[in-house]
């Protein structure tokens, strides 16, 4: 709770001109049948009760690990994660997708503050030096701290969106497909809403002292 409340203390006076130069990342699962054999109805606040909680047959799951990244711009290039995740394939996400995302927008990579939560696989060595090479300047975030997270929303809407097809998907091919569809649909205008609220976030995390949010 410490380097939560210090944190947002330290970012009270950050505008959202400030918070526009962040590009906030983060992994996501994606699951076919939904999560853990259950197809869920969502609601405003995403918060579920049992009625809504639809039990379904546990055959031909399978999911999809996802990282992504969001901008002022826009959404950022999304990459299919397949087989276990370390560091070096970490920073091949970095030099694809990252980058790719930096160049599509035009952004010059000294003017932009890279966000990244406090995984083991983030804050190696190999990828900080990586990180420092290529002049990108990364966002001390604090641990456990999702609700600072906007993209977090962002994987929310998608998910929504995801649960508004008829038929579930035959295969994982077609669950890719439709991920990138949906994601691919996410407006600039949505992209810069979540980004206008870091700052009644971290007013938020300030006010309950480091605990957590609403958010």
């Amino acid at each position: 709770m410490k380097e939560r409340y210090e944190f947002a203390r330290a970012h009270l006076s950050w505008t959202i001109d400030d918070w526009k130069k962040v590009i906030f990342s983060d992994e996501a699962k994606v699951n076919r049948i939904g999560s853990d054999g259950l197809q869920w109805t969502w609601t405003n606040g995403d918060k579920l009760k049992d009625f809504q909680v639809q039990h379904m047959i546990k055959h031909g799951g399978g999911s999809l690990m996802l990282w992504g990244c969001l901008t002022w711009h826009g959404v950022g290039y999304l990459s299919n994660i397949k087989g276990s995740i370390n560091s070096d394939f970490y920073i091949g996400i970095l030099e694809d997708e990252l980058m790719k995302t930096i160049d599509w927008y035009d952004l010059e990579k000294e003017d932009i503050i890279f966000q990244q939560d406090n995984a083991s696989i983030h804050t190696a060595k190999k990828v900080s030096e990586w990180l420092d090479n290529n002049n990108i300047t990364v966002l001390r975030w604090p641990s456990h701290s999702p609700d600072l997270n906007p993209i977090e929303n962002l994987w929310s809407i998608l998910k929504r969106r995801l649960l508004q097809y008829e038929k579930q998907p035959d295969g994982m091919l077609e669950l890719w497909s439709r991920v990138e569809n949906v994601w691919e649909s996410i407006t600039q205008n949505e992209c810069q809403k979540l980004i206008e609220s870091m700052p009644k976030r971290i007013k938020a995390v300030y006010n309950a002292k480091g605990g957590h949010t609403k958010y």
